[in-house]
């Protein structure tokens, strides 16, 4: 018997077929699951969940397939199943999520969303909400679009000096300094032809428009800075300005309180800062670059003691979720945007900025950055502000040297638990980091073979601790010992106690107590032969072991 749901959701949909449930109705419901997330549409339950069963009407379910893709545009292909209760029948239709916005034939376009008690409903996609739609699809670029009303002399000459001082300073493309402002403009997509002239495109109005016209052509270009100090609000400032001028007034009030403090590495003094400046400007840029400028609302940075909360609006488009956030493809919401600020240099080229992110506050041993507070409408970046761990930004960075590279940042992530949990299975440290499947064995066998950490067992119960010269340098011998204890010292104790309990063990019974390899087996058994703990028996596959007290 099947296990209906017992209450609906954001992606289950319970509608009453007692007296028909009217076409149209059928055809609604189906057009917002495609235009949110998709779900499954029962018919023949009630709103609390009671089953009442299915119309005979809607027992030709190819029928009523074929009837929802001809009142759908584009056609809607659904699934449907009728389910028994044991009692009573139910019709399960399947709406697959859409990458297009879908109406009905009439014209009518729904969506799904959650009421604040969390209960779903179907309202409206009213057309101001279709570019934001099609631009989390990534169907639409909304930093590409022209502005209508208006005229290049609405581009800030000062702002585009800027614009040609950052190309200096962060060693953007040389060729564009080149160019004249015109052609400056038109390389970097600022503006586009209409008819015989050129008019700013969004993007060009974001990074240099004159700010009092930036106001009045798009007024979701907002952003605003706050730096609480023992609970008192020391700056709160909200402003609309260009782009670039934006992260350079930001930038400007983060370098004011981001303190820094020093330990020796051999013969040099190495900074370790509260944050790390390339990674707090690369998750300043993100925000600018990835936020939903068709939604109301304000880039937004705040500082607290604890830490810093940097938010956009507009959630992660399609594909992408907090937690894969490291394996995502490099694909944004503003592409022409998001090209233009790698192009001048201001953004990371490859567009895995995430990764300095990360390794920003990860190669100074502190905890890694949060987006678990991200939601479908905005995204969240909080990054704490832990106490490094000195030892370990020391032990980094001289390994760094030995190794001649940097670490990535899934190697810093494994090293950064390690360091936290000690001893760890290849699955809670996926769980925990994140790190993608076929990218972990790799990572940890790379570490093992580097001589950075050490693995025990075999197979599901292998687990993985930082290595004896790692604890060893950070003069932790005795954590080291505590990691291994189990399989250095008891590994005899529960062999012997086997073989008291069975009258006999095998090697192949060590490699099952033990996740060791054979050979492993065979030195554990032969130490304890040597000993007099144990008496071998047998040769070849015969071969086994007797305890001394048990002849």
């Amino acid at each position: 018997m099947y296990r209906f749901p017992t209450e609906e959701s954001l992606t289950v949909e319970f509608k009453s077929d007692r007296n028909c449930l009217p076409d149209n109705d059928i055809i609604d419901a189906v057009v917002a699951f495609a235009n949110t997330e998709g779900g499954d549409l029962y018919l023949g339950i009630e709103d609390d969940g009671t089953i009442t069963g299915l119309h005979p009407k809607h027992r030709d379910i190819t029928r009523l397939t074929a009837f929802i893709a001809n009142k759908t545009v584009p056609p809607v292909s659904t699934r449907a199943t009728i389910l028994h209760d044991g009692q009573c029948d139910v019709l399960k239709l399947s709406v697959p999520r859409y990458t297009s916005i879908v109406a009905s034939a009439a014209g009518k376009i729904q969506k799904r969303r959650l009421k604040a008690d969390h209960t779903p409903e179907n309202v409206p996609l009213y057309p101001y909400e279709i570019p934001q739609r099609l631009s989390s699809l990534s169907l639409l670029d909304f930093s590409a679009q022209p502005l209508p009303d208006s005229t290049r002399d609405d581009l800030s000459v000062a702002e585009r000096e800027r614009l040609r001082h950052i190309i200096r300073t962060y060693h953007g493309e040389s060729a564009l300094l080149e160019l004249d402002d015109l052609e400056l403009d038109k390389a970097l997509r600022l503006v586009t032809q209409i008819g015989e002239g050129y008019i700013p495109t969004v993007t060009g109005m974001l990074l240099i428009g004159r700010a009092e016209r930036l106001q009045e052509l798009i007024p979701t270009a907002e952003s605003s800075i706050q730096i609480m100090d023992n609970a008192q609000l020391r700056v709160n400032e909200t402003f609309t300005l260009p782009l670039l001028a934006s992260i350079e007034k930001i930038n400007t009030y983060f370098l004011s309180i981001n303190q820094e403090d020093e330990i020796d590495v051999g013969l040099f003094r190495v900074p370790i800062p509260h944050y790390a400046p390339q990674a707090f400007r690369e998750a300043l840029i993100n925000a600018y670059s990835h936020r939903d400028y068709s939604m109301l609302g304000r880039v937004r940075v705040l500082i607290e003691r604890d830490g810093m909360t940097i938010a956009n609006p507009g959630g992660f488009i399609q594909g992408i979720t907090y937690d894969s956030l490291l394996d995502a493809e490099p694909h944004g919401r503003n592409p022409v945007l998001a090209d233009c600020l790698k192009r001048i240099g201001m953004a990371e080229r490859s567009g895995r900025g995430i990764d300095r992110i990360y390794a920003g506050s990860l190669r100074y041993g502190k905890l890694p950055p949060d987006y678990s507070q991200s939601t479908d409408t905005s995204v969240r970046l909080y990054i704490p502000d832990s106490r490094p761990d000195k030892n370990f930004v020391r032990l980094l960075i001289e390994e760094q040297e030995k190794l001649n590279r940097d670490f990535t940042v899934y190697e810093l992530l494994i090293l950064n638990l390690l360091k936290t949990h000690h001893r760890m299975s290849q699955k809670e440290i996926a769980d925990a980091a994140g790190i993608p499947s076929y990218k972990l064995p790799t990572t940890l066998e790379s570490l093992v073979e580097s001589g950075l950490i050490e693995a025990i067992g075999r197979g599901k119960s292998r687990g993985y601790f930082l290595s004896a010269h790692l604890y060893q340098r950070q003069e932790n011998t005795i954590g080291y010992v505590r990691q291994t204890d189990i399989d250095t010292v008891r590994y005899p104790e529960l062999i012997l106690k086997l073989a008291q309990k069975q009258g006999l063990v095998t090697r192949s019974d060590v490699v099952k107590l033990l996740h060791v390899s054979p050979a492993q087996a065979y030195r554990l058994l032969n130490k304890l032969k040597k000993n007099h703990k144990l008496i071998l028996e047998g040769r070849g596959k015969y071969a086994h072991y007797k305890p001394v007290n048990r002849q």
